[in-house]
């Protein structure tokens, strides 16, 4: 992989911030709750945050038409904004991809889940300044730590390593993504995956069955973009098990016979030849540890943690 792309400046109080609803509308009644919540957390920061009635807009199950979700993205040049921040996942974020987003530019860009694809597509440009971290809506929920390292990711201050569990011992420095599992899939073959050459990849997902996990990652495994990583980091699977026998939405398949989700991490990376970090607190549950793409990371799984390292020079 090449070297890490230079990050935006580090924010400072008074910084804009402008909101984007990049995916699924904010259906549930205390989504509007959370999002005052979250975005007075940003404003205890010291942040400017453009306010706008994003939580009205809806087409279908999405957050507004393709266009008008698509200008969140382009706006920030018009308003200043230094920080873009989401709203919520579900899905959508990927339709935006179809049109040129040229204008994904280095700023800053949180989010994660859903939002794995604007991340993603923003780093396969060149561009630095994505930050897998709280939404909007789930940011207030988040520890004081969660919450204080963000804070610390963008104004440009030493965080904490993040501590794992060992699974495959060694060390692994390279550049770092972060994904959800689900959406980084359906970007591969697509011009908008990173360079995984030598990278750090953390992945985590929701709500997907054991089987389903094997699908995915045997895909990357035929695909051969396992094989280009240098280490594996493992985040939140969160309700990722199979329901139990007679519950309502169980699937034949995965009933027929069971592996465990451990089982099928194990048996999808352990072989791989690298290092391989499970446990790492980030992804769906209170507690998502906020990680920059595209930074230079050592993953130590024999000490146990995911540091961040100054960024190498040509």
């Amino acid at each position: 992989m090449t070297l890490p792309p230079r990050q935006p400046p580090p924010l400072r109080p008074g910084a804009r911030v402008a909101l984007v609803a990049a995916s699924s509308a904010l259906a549930a009644s205390d989504h509007l709750e959370r999002l005052e919540a979250g975005i007075a957390v940003l404003e205890s920061w010291g942040l400017e945050v453009e306010r706008r009635a994003l939580h009205e807009r809806r087409w279908g199950y999405l957050a507004g038409r393709d266009a008008e979700r698509r200008d969140d993205l382009l706006r920030a040049e018009h308003v200043g904004a230094e920080l873009l921040a989401c709203l919520r996942g579900g899905w959508g974020a990927a339709r935006l991809l179809e049109q040129s987003l040229t204008s994904l530019s280095p700023r800053w860009l949180l989010g994660f889940s859903d939002v794995t694809a604007l991340l993603w597509a923003q780093l396969a440009q060149g561009h630095g300044g994505g930050v897998h971290g709280p939404l909007l809506t789930s940011l207030a929920a988040e520890p004081s730590w969660s919450q204080e390292r963000l804070r610390a990711l963008l104004f440009g201050e030493p965080v904490a390593d993040l501590p794992g569990t060992p699974w495959r011992g060694g060390v692994a420095e390279g550049p770092l993504l972060v994904a959800n599992l689900t959406v980084a899939t359906h970007l591969l073959g697509t011009p908008h995956l990173p360079d995984l050459r030598g990278a750090i990849l953390v992945i985590e997902d929701v709500g997907e069955a054991p089987y389903r996990i094997d699908r995915m990652l045997t895909h990357w495994r035929l695909s051969g973009a396992l094989g280009q990583l240098a280490g594996i980091g493992l985040g939140q699977f969160s309700g990722c098990d199979d329901h139990p026998p007679g519950e309502s939405g169980a699937d034949p398949i995965a009933m027929a016979a069971r592996f465990s989700l451990e089982q099928v991490l194990h048996d999808r990376t352990g072989d791989l030849g690298i290092p391989v970090l499970a446990e790492l607190p980030v992804g769906h549950e209170a507690g998502n540890g906020a990680l920059p793409l595209g930074v230079w990371a050592r993953l130590d799984a024999d000490a146990g943690h995911l540091r961040l390292l100054p960024t190498p020079r040509a």
